[in-house]
């Protein structure tokens, strides 16, 4: 308050009765622009919808019930977390304009109570002459003041017809009638402070009692200066700065909802583009693959079915050959024994010869269905245990087994020097096959080598004969189940003993190989980890305590 000298204007309190209007107080917080909800589309699962089994009879599944999108799903937690923080910040806002509306009010109300109270002590005028009378010392004071912005100040003293007051008001408040009635209530309240509800709103007021200056401290107060201050204006400025921030939040829900489903559907649609493919793929075509753009997870995620797609297609491929192959290779002893036995007559010397075939025929079968079952368990995670290996004793123990395989000049020509990471038995059983079929393709006492090396990072054995050899148009299907190289068909074989040297090769992460040239025999080699494999992040299962 800016004080300044003026003429005072005095006006008699003679309005008539003021009915307080209900109360005001308070304010809404408003509420947040509700946004109605998007309707869901039809849930999408990314694959196929799993089957749930039929308990009636029915074979046919049942398609399981499907929840809200991925997309609907994130615009949904967004629009959540988002509204709730639009609510507190609501909430908070509006705790703190009440908070500061009510300091604000009661710095005005104490300012001027301190200043009148200060004034009346002096009790004197700015000619230094003492003043007598209270209502003097108010009219005095109040001609001095200018109010603030929704204040009004009041001096009250008792006359021989009632009250008798003047009053300096802002503008604002100077059409704002206050009735005897009113001020009555507020002079003969016990509280130096409080509030009444007026046509206008709140009134907030404070009252400071003055005698005269000669009076003493024990004679009746008889004049007062009250301090009155409308807070329904500031309610109603805190009302529309709450609306307006509701309005703005709520259009940045709308925006940031909106926003939230177009990114959500850019950053799904690689997700789509897979559930797609997926519901697509069938086993007679697994050739589509999908495009892989960027470096994110989404690409990552990409480049993962991608490559789940290889494997199937060469799963489904393998699978195939192998119907394929097995059929035909299981329907040749079967028609040669259903053949005999359709043609066996009552000589004994040709039933006798007829079960030779027949056990013959039926023996290979068994053979083959064992490499079968063999090759099918080398798909699992347990077919090779290594260990820590002595090459040199691994290499004697196999020469002394080789010898005993066929007529043979067998020969050990290199033997490693050092322990290596694999599985002897394993080995053992592959070296064992490459002799097998060293043997199958050459004569009684024809030279075959065997030998083993051991370096840092791998260990070799191979076999070396003097056979045939292999012709490059077979060397690159060697080891293919069922492939057999020149002569095989006559030694009998079913071409799967080189697919288990293979299989057994590659459990321990390592290969088979040829070096061939037709006419001058052929070596076949094994080259195993001399170490232990470690998967990409993976820690190395054994030290060096663990070896034997």
């Amino acid at each position: 308050m800016t004080t300044m000298t003026t003429t005072m204007t005095t006006t008699r309190m003679t309005d008539g009765p003021t009915t307080a209007a209900p109360s005001q107080t308070g304010s809404s917080a408003g509420t947040s622009a509700g946004i109605e909800p998007n309707r869901a589309e039809p849930a999408r699962e990314i694959g196929p919808p799993a089957a749930t089994p039929r308990t009636d009879g029915d074979p046919t599944p049942r398609p399981r019930a499907r929840g809200a999108s991925a997309r609907v799903r994130i615009m949904a937690w967004l629009v959540l977390v988002m509204a709730s923080g639009l609510i507190t910040i609501v909430l908070v806002v509006r705790q703190l304009l009440l908070n500061n509306i009510d300091q604000q009010v009661t710095r005005v109300l104490a300012q001027e109570s301190q200043e009148y109270a200060a004034f009346a002590a002096a009790g004197r005028d700015r000619a230094g002459s003492i003043i007598t009378e209270p209502d003097e010392l108010l009219d005095l004071y109040l001609g001095a003041q200018y109010p603030d912005e929704y204040e009004t100040l009041i001096g009250v003293t008792e006359g021989p017809n009632g009250l008798d007051a003047s009053r300096q008001a802002h503008e604002s408040m100077r059409d704002v009638p206050l009735s005897d009635e009113l001020l009555r209530s507020i002079i003969d309240t016990p509280a130096g402070s409080g509030s009444v509800e007026i046509a206008a709103g709140e009134l907030r007021w404070l009252k400071v009692g003055t005698r005269g200056p000669a009076a003493a401290d024990t004679d009746p107060v008889d004049a007062w200066f009250i301090t009155g201050y409308l807070v329904e204006p500031s309610l109603q400025e805190t009302d529309a700065t709450l609306r307006a921030l509701t309005i703005i939040g709520a259009g940045a829900l709308l925006s940031g909802a909106g926003i939230c489903w177009l990114v959500a559907g850019q950053i799904l649609a690689p997700v789509r583009e897979v559930r797609l493919a997926a519901a697509a793929l069938t086993e007679r075509d697994l050739t589509h693959r999908l495009p892989v753009h960027g470096r994110d997870d989404i690409a990552a995620l990409t480049e993962q079915f991608n490559a789940m797609l290889d494997r199937l297609e060469r799963a489904f491929r393998t699978q195939r050959e192998f119907l394929d192959d097995a059929s035909h290779e299981l329907r040749t002893p079967i028609t040669i024994v259903r053949g005999h036995l359709e043609l066996l007559g009552d000589d004994p010397v040709e039933r006798a010869e007829v079960i030779r075939v027949c056990t013959d025929e039926l023996d290979r079968m068994s053979r083959m269905v064992d490499d079968l079952l063999l090759l099918a368990r080398s798909e699992q995670p347990d077919f090779v245990t290594p260990s820590w290996t002595s090459i040199p004793e691994l290499s004697s123990d196999i020469d002394n087994k080789l010898r005993s395989l066929a007529d043979r000049r067998w020969i050990l020509e290199s033997i490693g020097e050092g322990e290596a990471w694999i599985d002897p038995q394993r080995t053992t059983q592959a070296v064992l096959q490459l002799a097998q079929n060293a043997a199958a393709h050459t004569e009684p006492g024809s030279a075959i080598r065997f030998g083993s090396a051991l370096t840092e990072e791998t260990a070799s054995f191979w076999i070396t004969d003097t056979g045939p050899g292999v012709r490059a148009e077979h060397a690159e299907r060697i080891f293919q189940r069922f492939a057999r190289g020149a002569g095989e068909h006559r030694a009998g074989g079913a071409g799967l003993g080189l697919a288990i040297v293979k299989a057994i090769a590659d459990a321990h992460h390592g290969s088979a190989h040829l070096v061939s040239q037709p006419g001058h025999g052929a070596t076949f080699g094994l080259s195993l980890p001399a170490k232990p494999y470690e998967e990409p992040g993976a820690q190395p299962p054994h030290d060096e305590g663990d070896r034997r």
